[in-house]
């Protein structure tokens, strides 16, 4: 019987094994510290320093290159006002332009949430003081706003519109439609005379609420240091030339309100009508949107379009329809009618080209706060389309010369209220955040991980889970640092994760310290989908030891990339 040998004999065999044992070390052991998140490394000024003056510009610096998650990006004065200018990133440097404080000495607080290169979601905070330290400014939401505020911009935007109505709208039917001797001119000059007023009114209103708007203060607080800022912002400067517009406007307009016509007068009017009414989208979302200029472009014919037939139809149903005879009526009536028609027209089409561009996708029109409003203003205008083409059947039939102009005057009034509910909605919107920003936000911060702040006596923490799914490969990377912000290197970490709700063991996994920085690798096990308490262990020092908590929730579905 031949006996066969088996290839290589033992030496084959003990190969074998050890490339089994490097294998499952390669497996086993955490990732590189070259694929790690990024990790502050530095600021300028130093966290937890201090200095002379306060800085015009803070610098973070991170490990590699990162995307500011601008909305999430804040620096806090002493006396808790925010004061944070343009944010911009130079590679892994993240600067911070900043505004001047109104109390100037104390300690500031510098928030941040910035996107590595690994696009892992990565948060944290510093301070520094200025003069001496003082009690730590609270750290609130980023954008968020004083209820005063929050009441106080959409009020403004909303008299703005009005504002801007009364004035087309009669301007529009005393310069073109109005009976030379069948009725008076003097309520709707006075109409206009009240639009002028409102819409300046309105525009120093938003010049002021800017300045607590930007500083998270109460409407009323507001500093001279603030106000100056303001003044002299892009913004500023647009609502100043408002300003300038509408006072040009209030003197050529008088001879046109009485009938007196002029070539080149009517075209310094229609331009600088044009000029005002673009400051509006430039101090609005179309800034910031994709298609800037044909935002801007499609801003300004829907709001001509709805100042003609909203404007029209106040002096229609305010003044015409009560002082004109039946048969003056019948020869102003159909020219309105087709004026009107177009301006909705033109209303819609430029209001799609707009919901088009700031909702970014199909589902925002459900999925968030700016979309559900473009459907109610939508589903009212919808109405309003209904009772106007009650009206034109009014017009088109000659019934108001038989009739009197009762029946019509009652469906304009109609008209009227409900287009005044759609002014509300809009000076709203105009104060939300587009679908598309809602969107973009929640994918910078969301991403397909977990990352959090923890903080304790001892040390501030701040950790990323990636990704977060059923298994034994889900990676931890945690960072230590000091009540201060300064990178806080630790001796030993450990991770403990526990399902609640079930009668399971938890499971305690050493981390590996990445000396000398301040982070440590390891991975964490989810056996099953649902509530993990997930505790930290950091030993800073020999005697030094503190411990931090949170929960994860695991999906039932693995989420793979």
């Amino acid at each position: 019987m031949t006996r066969v040998r088996a290839a290589g004999g033992p030496r084959a065999v003990r190969a074998f094994i050890l490339l089994v044992v490097a294998l499952a070390t390669l497996v086993l052991l955490p990732p590189a510290p070259a694929n790690a998140h990024a990790a502050l490394v530095g600021a300028s000024p130093e966290p937890g320093s201090v200095i002379d003056t306060p800085p015009s510009e803070i610098v973070v610096r991170f490990t590699e290159p990162v995307a500011p998650v601008t909305a999430r990006i804040q620096v806090l004065a002493p006396d808790g006002k925010r004061i944070t200018g343009t944010v911009s990133v130079n590679g892994p440097e993240l600067r911070i332009q900043v505004r001047r404080a109104g109390q100037p000495l104390g300690t500031y607080l510098v928030s941040y949430r910035v996107v590595s290169a690994d696009s892992h979601p990565i948060g944290g905070a510093m301070t520094f003081s200025v003069g001496a330290p003082s009690a730590r400014p609270a750290e609130g939401d980023p954008t968020g706003v004083h209820p005063s505020v929050a009441v106080a911009g959409p009020t403004v935007k909303f008299v703005g519109y009005a504002g801007l109505t009364l004035i087309v709208g009669p301007v529009l039917f005393l310069a073109l439609l109005w009976p030379r001797r069948a009725a008076s001119r003097r309520g709707p000059i006075r109409l206009v005379r009240t639009g002028l007023v409102a819409t300046a009114g309105a525009t120093l209103g938003a010049l002021w609420t800017q300045a607590p708007a930007s500083s998270g203060a109460p409407w009323w607080d507001v500093s001279v240091t603030e106000l100056s800022d303001v003044l002299g912002s892009p913004y500023g400067v647009i609502l100043l030339a408002r300003l300038a517009v509408l006072a040009v406007l209030a003197a050529l307009l008088p001879p046109i309100l009485h009938g007196k016509r002029d070539r080149v007068r009517d075209a310094a009017v229609l331009i600088l009508g044009l000029a005002g009414l673009t400051t509006w989208p430039l101090t609005g979302h179309a800034v910031e949107s994709p298609l800037r200029a044909a935002i801007v472009v499609a801003d300004v014919v829907h709001m001509a379009a709805m100042a003609v037939w909203l404007g029209g139809l106040v002096t229609l149903a305010v003044f015409l329809l009560r002082q004109a005879h039946p048969r003056v009526l019948g020869r102003i009536l159909p020219v309105w009618s087709r004026w009107a028609a177009l301006a909705v027209v033109w209303l819609i089409g430029a209001g799609i080209v707009q919901s088009v561009v700031q909702l970014g996708s199909v589902g925002a029109l459900w999925n968030t706060g700016y979309g559900r409003l473009l459907l109610g203003k939508a589903a009212i205008l919808a109405g309003v389309l209904a009772m106007a083409a009650v009206a034109r059947r009014f017009v088109l039939r000659a019934q108001v010369t038989s009739t009197g102009a009762g029946p019509l005057r009652r469906t304009v009034g109609i008209e009227v209220a409900a287009t005044v509910v759609i002014l509300g909605l809009s000076a709203v919107l105009a104060q939300t955040t587009p679908g598309r920003s809602v969107g973009t936000e929640r994918t910078a911060s969301t991403e397909k991980g977990v990352s959090q702040t923890l903080t304790s006596n001892l040390f501030t923490l701040q950790y990323s889970v990636y990704p977060v799914e059923l298994g034994e490969f889900n990676t931890v990377h945690g960072f230590t640092y000091t009540p201060e912000g300064k990178p806080l290197p630790a001796q030993e970490w450990t991770v403990t994760t526990r399902l609640q709700g079930q009668d399971l063991e938890p499971i305690t996994a050493p981390m590996l310290p990445l000396h000398p920085r301040n982070d440590a690798l390891g991975s964490l096990t989810f056996p099953l989908p649902g509530t993990y308490e997930v505790t930290f262990t950091v030993r800073t020092t020999e005697i030094d030891q503190a411990t931090v908590k949170t929960t994860i929730t695991v999906p039932q579905v693995p989420r793979r990339p």
